[in-house]
């Protein structure tokens, strides 16, 4: 083989690792489940999942329960966050009108000890509780193990 054959074999060679990579790493990305619980009442739900499909390009796949409580229980939502519907992502836990730009946040930078973000109640102007323009202002809230603090605020 000779010098000239031999860099482009290892160019061609590195360009298809190279490829794989980052085909490997979109699918991981694809991998990722989005699973949110609501009450089947609850009509607000489906506004917001389509806020999260739209925004981050992903299928939100939908659970009804009829024991929200439980889910928030099992999820370890505190009480005094708690909202209407509660998502799992990518080990994170997303309660109520979480704007998509704050989860894609908490997915790209991943802050130790954080169990996941919530929006308590449902203010008017959040994702999926549009009403006519009205808008009221509100806090994306980080929890874990380590207490609470705001990740984000809105508008």
């Amino acid at each position: 083989m000779t010098r000239d054959s031999f860099r482009r074999f290892a160019f061609n060679s590195s360009a298809t690792i190279l490829v794989a990579l980052i085909a490997a790493c979109s699918n991981v990305a694809q991998a990722v489940t989005y699973t949110m619980f609501r009450d089947p009442e609850c009509g607000c739900c489906e506004a917001w999942a389509a806020h999260i499909e739209q925004s981050m390009e992903a299928e939100v796949t939908t659970v009804d329960s009829p024991d929200m409580a439980k889910v928030k229980a099992e999820n370890g939502v505190p009480q005094e966050l708690r909202s209407c519907h509660t998502m799992v992502v990518d080990g994170y836990v997303i309660e109520g009108h979480v704007p998509a730009e704050a989860i894609v946040r908490l997915l790209r930078e991943r802050p130790e000890g954080v169990t996941g973000l919530a929006v308590p109640g449902m203010p008017m102007g959040s994702p999926g509780m549009e009403a006519g323009g009205n808008v009221q202002p509100y806090a994306v809230i980080a929890f874990g193990a380590e207490g609470q603090a705001v990740f984000a605020r809105y508008p």
